[in-house]
């Protein structure tokens, strides 16, 4: 995240509490908010609009609309995931899930609200589009099975890092092949090399592996079983990098995360765990932006 100033540091304290507070106590969490009445349960996100509201400010650039989009959003998400609960109580998918879904989806992938955002500062918009979600899956549906949960266990390591042995000469042979990777030498400190494997992990990787693995491929399974949701979410998490690294479609990177996909799904299907396949997918980037 560039033009990091004071005010940019505050509104991603504010984003990251409920973000960390969901992933080490989520169930207590739900559980304390089902016992609100149901207009403070889905009112309460609106919320989530303050880290817009004051790093807009103070970068001279707010806007109403942005405003009232980003206050009303979440409130809908609530709202929705709400009467998905009452209407599919036994978690099997329904459409307000799959919209709510599709909307976060599109929203990030086609960098809809990046606007909203002084340049650099535009990650804020995906945490705290991360951060509505998590509120209305975890606190609102309680989705079931979801597996996120930042308590880190020795499997996750174990999960995950054999996950990243199956895949790396995969990847690394098909993407010469197709020339995608170009390796270069790049000898990081070891304390930098470390700090950006944390950002990938926290920044990139857990937003995508939530998002991919713990909502759609968990949904998925329900209705069409393990294999196929496995690789129905792989090929829309392939799909999300077509305008990655390319002003056109970029088939290759597309192919090659559709690949990613499988195996970042079998970590996290294996315990139903998100630190797993988070741990497989930020050692995937991290390999391939240090050295090719």
């Amino acid at each position: 995240m560039q033009n990091v100033t004071p005010v940019a540091v505050a509104a991603l304290a504010l984003e990251l509490a409920p973000a960390v507070s969901f992933g080490v106590a989520a169930e207590r969490i739900a559980r304390a908010v089902a016992r609100w009445p149901m207009a403070l349960r889905v009112s309460v996100p609106a919320l989530l609009v303050a880290p817009y509201a004051l790093v807009s400010v103070s970068a001279h650039m707010f806007r109403w609309e942005w405003f009232a989009l980003y206050a009303v959003l979440p409130v809908a998400i609530a709202l929705l995931l709400g009467r998905a609960t009452v209407a599919d109580p036994d978690q099997r998918g329904n459409w307000r899930d799959a919209f709510i879904l599709l909307i976060l989806g599109l929203a990030v992938d086609l960098r809809w609200f990046d606007g909203a955002w002084p340049s650099g500062l535009r990650a804020l918009n995906e945490l705290l589009l991360v951060d509505a979600g998590l509120y209305g899956f975890l606190a609102i549906r309680q989705l079931s099975g979801t597996g996120f949960n930042f308590c880190l266990r020795w499997t996750d390591w174990k999960t995950g890092l054999r996950e990243l042995l199956y895949f790396t000469p995969i990847v690394i042979a098909l993407g010469l092949a197709l020339g995608f990777l170009h390796p270069h030498r790049n000898l990081p400190g070891i304390g930098s090399a470390l700090l950006r494997w944390v950002a990938i992990f926290f920044f990139t990787a857990v937003p995508e592996e939530l998002f991919f693995r713990a909502w759609v491929q968990n949904l998925l399974e329900r209705r069409i079983g393990r294999r196929a949701a496995l690789v129905i979410a792989s090929v829309l998490f392939g799909l999300s990098h077509f305008n990655k690294r390319s002003a056109h479609f970029n088939w290759r990177y597309v192919l090659l995360a559709t690949i990613a996909g499988i195996f970042y799904g079998r970590a996290w299907r294996e315990q139903r765990r998100v630190p797993a396949s988070t741990i497989t997918h930020a050692s995937v980037d991290w390999i391939w932006g240090l050295w090719f």
